[in-house]
């Protein structure tokens, strides 16, 4: 009787526990009962954005002087010393009046809408290799000169938050809310077609024949490239072309030579797995993880034999 006892109030202070247990996680944040509200300081981690009206922004100045010496070191490798662009990388000045052509330059000056998105994307993502790593006084010297880069300041112009709204970018009256309904199509209509018959390609649309695509002779193009070199073309250019962060630049036959010694296994496994070296990191895979392995071999390969 006693036994019987002792164990049903050796139960009975399992079943509270687990009723205190359960009634903790319900007061807790999150539908699994666990985690807890963001605080002020960890929100402003986040909330780094720069609105048109200068809201976001935080004190600061930065003059076009000292943009110029910042550029040259941080960005310039990329975009140009006069912001004109290195390969594939963005143009970042001039373009003026180019709109309307078949192939038109959308650069800040050009295209852009407002200096907010300028020192927004300076800020969150700039330079390449190191984003967010730069003082707000940094960026606003920054966006100053690019600013001058674009015709759009004085040589002696300082950039703050006091006057930030007061630039305005040339085509910002070309930009208006997009005034179309929001509607939905019906998903099934007749006589569809097939989509066995739809082709999409990745290619600037030529002039003439209505801007027909001749499929066939872009896959003849792409089938006479190097094995390796159609996936280094849309790939491995963006860095290895100009020698973006350390990458070594193909055709350079003594960088290469030395990376060679190493091995063609050594190289592939670095190039898939990432590798970060005396000079420069490397990524997995340059950043383009969906690319198998077998391709970015080839690209090595490629780069080698071009570097011999």
């Amino acid at each position: 009787m006693s036994s019987f006892h002792k164990g049903a109030l050796f139960v009975g202070l399992i079943l509270l526990s687990l009723v205190s247990v359960s009634s903790l996680a319900v007061d807790k944040t999150g539908y699994y009962g666990y985690g807890s509200p963001a605080t002020a300081v960890e929100i402003a981690g986040w909330d780094i954005d720069v609105r048109p009206d200068g809201t976001g922004l935080p004190e600061g100045n930065g003059s076009v002087e000292d943009g110029e010496v910042l550029y040259e070191v941080k960005c310039a490798e990329c975009h140009g010393s006069f912001g004109e662009g290195v390969g594939r990388f963005p143009v970042l000045a001039g373009g003026e009046g180019s709109l309307t052509d078949q192939r038109p330059s959308k650069t800040v000056g050009s295209f852009w809408a407002h200096t907010s998105t300028l020192w927004d994307y300076i800020h969150r993502a700039m330079p390449f290799t190191q984003p967010e790593s730069l003082e707000d006084d940094e960026v606003y010297s920054l966006t100053a000169y690019v600013l001058y880069l674009n015709d759009l300041v004085e040589d002696d112009f300082v950039l703050s938050k006091k006057n930030f709204t007061t630039i305005e970018l040339p085509n910002k009256a070309n930009f208006f809310p997009d005034p179309r309904p929001d509607v939905h199509n019906i998903r099934c209509m007749k006589n569809c077609k097939k989509l066995e018959d739809i082709q999409v390609v990745s290619i600037v649309l030529p002039a003439g024949d209505n801007g027909a695509v001749d499929t066939q002779t872009q896959a003849a193009k792409e089938k006479a490239l190097q094995p390796g070199e159609l996936v280094y073309n849309q790939n491995c250019a963006i860095c290895h072309d100009a020698g973006v962060g350390g990458a070594p630049i193909i055709g350079d036959v003594a960088d290469w030579i030395k990376r060679a010694a190493t091995g063609m296994l050594t190289l592939k496994q670095h190039a898939i797995k990432g590798f970060t070296g005396a000079v420069g990191l490397m990524p997995p895979k340059g950043g383009f993880l969906n690319i198998s392995d077998e391709d970015v071999n080839e690209a090595v390969e490629f780069m080698v034999e071009s570097s011999r």
